[in-house]
């Protein structure tokens, strides 16, 4: 028995001594005293981070230096013309590659609308703004755009990219000059074109059928992301869209000043934010987990011994995934109105006299509206749980309940001592993603509800914010109707990113299929 920072810690045997309760509240408060832990152990992390970077770029600059120093005048030579070395000692292709690619750089950067230019009005995202010119066609006055901000920040973060992956090839290049060096002085033959070529579909095969879906995902992944992260540190908003009616200019941390401040124009937006962000993880909680153990639980009922037509069972829901959500939640909305069939088969039965508002009352803020989209989802998530859960309960070996049954183990205990650990490790994954979904469910709670009921405090924050708002609804708000501002909805989107990735690091690390995947073996 031992003590840290005056928490008792037991040893195995005194555990097990615990009760259920007891052992419970020791795992909470041993997480609750890990956590600051586990964040210095981050912060080193990234510290060590950093710091091996930056001796990895001192021993590049090292190498880069020595293989100068000593390299022969063909290695010199591609120092300023990348691939002459290759060329000059019979690698004909892989020089002229090079040779291409330093050609396309510097025609790119030299251009008078080129990567040059681009990077110059980075700084400023633009100098002239529209005029107003006379127009004697239209015999009136009319706005002609001069610079463009939004092209100015979309090209100058393409060039960078690209200024990136010339350093990059330009230090290949030098230091393949240098293995062709070693190669040579070591009396052995360099590698042909057509000894390049074999070699992409045979043992580099994995880096040619990888090389699309990377550039893929570096233009359409992470480029927009940085678009997007850049945004967030300008004004860039319907009245000041860069082109037709005003550019838009950096403004460095008055967005994020914004969000986190409690009086902007008699609006407080840190309240707002908290109030959508804890609803949004009610929300992913409630979503993930209802669905979660009412799927395996429909999944058992099912698979019962004695249960009859089992496939009419599952067919019928099956079939409410075949309906598509657009049209289903639209549905269910117009049924719940207060004009809708509920309403009016309630007050035909006699049990109510005055409508229910469901997606409009704001009493105990929007308590009923917020039930609501909870009780629907769950109509809508449980035949994939179920579809999922029957796969698995199927593969789990029968010898265990038969053992457990002669132990005179009851159903509950084989549930929580088979059954779950075992859908527990396998679905583990599984529920961490459809927890974060779930935090960004677009289309349950637009279609059902719209965000309503409007929250009278928070509706005078952009987008006009309402009880059952998520953080991505909310989003979608800020950027569409009369008061677009991006420059917030880009704001909202990098602090759910962090919400998500913190979320996301803790819960994974605490899977059971992460810390006891031998268990399962």
């Amino acid at each position: 028995m031992e003590r840290d920072s005056d928490m008792k810690r037991y040893t195995d045997m005194e555990y097990l001594r615990l009760s259920k309760g007891q052992k419970f509240l020791y795992k909470l408060l041993s997480f609750l005293i890990s956590i600051p832990l586990k964040i210095w152990a981050g912060i080193c992390k990234i510290g060590r981070f950093f710091k091996s970077l930056g001796v990895g770029l001192v021993r590049t600059l090292a190498d880069i230096g020595v293989t100068f120093a000593k390299g022969d005048w063909k290695t010199k030579t591609s120092f300023f013309i990348m691939g002459f070395g290759n060329i000059a000692r019979g690698q004909v292709l892989r020089g002229l590659l090079f040779l291409l690619f330093e050609a396309v750089f510097i025609f790119y950067m030299v251009f008078p609308t080129g990567g040059g230019y681009w990077i110059k009005m980075l700084g400023s995202l633009g100098v002239q703004g529209p005029i107003r010119s006379y127009n004697e066609i239209l015999d009136q006055y009319v706005s002609v755009p001069q610079d463009n901000s939004f092209r100015i920040l979309l090209y100058g973060v393409l060039t960078i990219f690209f200024i990136i992956a010339f350093i990059y090839t330009w230090r290949m290049n030098v230091k393949q000059n240098k293995i062709m060096e070693e190669i040579l002085a070591s009396g052995k033959k360099l590698k042909s074109g057509k000894d390049d070529l074999r070699s992409l579909v045979d043992d580099q095969f994995h880096k040619t059928l990888l090389a699309l879906p990377l550039l893929g995902i570096l233009i359409f992944t992470v480029m927009p992301i940085i678009f997007m992260i850049l945004v967030a540190f300008t004004n860039y908003d319907g009245a000041h869209n860069g082109y037709t009616n005003a550019l838009f200019t950096w403004v460095g941390l008055e967005n994020f000043r914004t969000m986190f401040s409690w009086d902007v124009g008699g609006v407080n937006y840190a309240a707002t934010f908290g109030e959508v962000l804890t609803w949004t993880l009610l929300w992913a909680f409630f979503a993930t987990f209802t669905n979660y153990f009412l799927g395996i639980f429909v999944a058992m009922m099912i698979n019962k011994k004695g249960i009859r037509v089992k496939k009419l069972w599952r067919t019928v829901l099956v079939m409410t995934i075949a309906v598509p959500q657009f049209i289903s939640l639209l549905y269910v909305s117009k049924m719940f109105d207060v004009n809708g069939l509920v309403n009016g088969a309630l007050k035909s039965l006699g049990l109510i006299t005055q409508s229910i508002d469901f997606w409009g009352s704001t009493a105990n803020n929007g308590l009923i509206a917020r039930i609501m989209v909870i009780v629907i989802n769950i109509w809508i998530g449980i035949p994939y749980l179920m579809l999922m859960a029957t796969g698995i309960l199927m593969n789990i070996p029968a010898d265990l309940y038969e053992s457990s049954r002669i132990d005179g183990a009851s159903g509950w205990k084989q549930f929580s001592k088979i059954t779950l650990p075992y859908m527990l490790f396998i679905t583990g994954p599984y529920l961490l993603t459809q927890f974060t979904g779930n935090m960004n469910n677009f289309n349950v709670i637009f279609l059902l509800t719209g965000g309503r009921p409007t929250n009278p405090v928070a509706s005078g924050a952009s987008g006009s914010v309402g009880y059952t708002d998520l953080l991505i609804t909310w989003l979608f708000k800020i950027t569409t109707g009369s008061d677009t501002k991006y420059y917030l909805a880009s704001v909202v989107g990098i602090l759910v990113f962090l919400v998500v990735a913190i979320i996301s690091l803790i819960v994974y690390n605490l899977l059971p299929s992460v810390k006891n995947e031998e268990d399962f073996q």
